[in-house]
């Protein structure tokens, strides 16, 4: 809960208490949503082999919609929250950012396309590093955030080995794991909006009951 003020007609400040909404499914949906997105793409799903599409999604949905709830989670105090969201957010912002037509990155490699390609295996590779130690962290959270960064810490792996060599398998295999990355993030967020304040439309002694339920559920896992 926070406290903030507010003046009256008569100019008499009085004490008001307002609840601050939980950011976490926010960040983890806007993450799952860009994950998936990309993952499937990546993985060539129906013969797509230009992501571009993406790109609005990652700026602003994976973006800066998660830059956002990482903000919110620093203002709670959740320094773990705060740092991955936050990060992520960057992440997208960045990669989204690279293929943009006006910042001329990808036009500036015309001709030397093996070494963009090297190029993003490193920068890869440094979120490969961070994922990494964010699955550390997170062995001290929930047992869902800790499979979903473990099993993206190895998408990461695939993607870097795929600009190093060449080799489109590996990024079929990477975008496969990435889906799998999603598909947790999304059941993460969405136990997370499974709460006793918001019910089921129908108000009766039972749906009460799966709320619980789903709640004692959530904090098992």
């Amino acid at each position: 809960m926070s406290q903030r003020f507010e003046t009256d007609n008569n100019e008499n400040s009085r004490p008001s208490t307002a609840k601050i909404a939980d950011s976490g499914p926010l960040g983890l949906t806007s993450f799952a949503i860009t994950t998936l997105t990309y993952s499937l793409m990546i993985a060539g799903v129906q013969g797509i082999k230009i992501d571009y599409v993406g790109l609005g999604l990652a700026l602003f949905h994976g973006g800066f919609i998660q830059l956002l709830a990482g903000m919110w989670e620093m203002y709670h105090g959740n320094t773990f929250s705060a740092t991955v969201f936050s990060s992520y957010g960057g992440f997208w912002m960045s990669f989204g950012l690279i293929y943009l037509p006006f910042t001329g990155i990808v036009k500036s490699y015309e001709g030397r396309e093996d070494e963009f390609e090297h190029a993003i295996g490193i920068y890869l590779i440094s979120w490969t590093i961070f994922t990494f130690i964010m699955f550390i962290c997170s062995l001290r959270t929930k047992i869902g955030l800790t499979a979903a960064l473990f099993v993206l810490t190895i998408t990461y792996i695939f993607l870097v080995l795929k600009k190093f060599t060449g080799n489109h398998l590996f990024d079929q295999i990477g975008g496969s794991l990435g889906v799998v990355t999603a598909v947790i993030g999304f059941y993460l967020a969405f136990s997370d909006l499974f709460t006793t304040e918001t019910p089921f439309w129908w108000s009766t002694k039972k749906s009460k009951e799966l709320n619980n339920g789903l709640q004692e559920l959530k904090l098992s896992v």
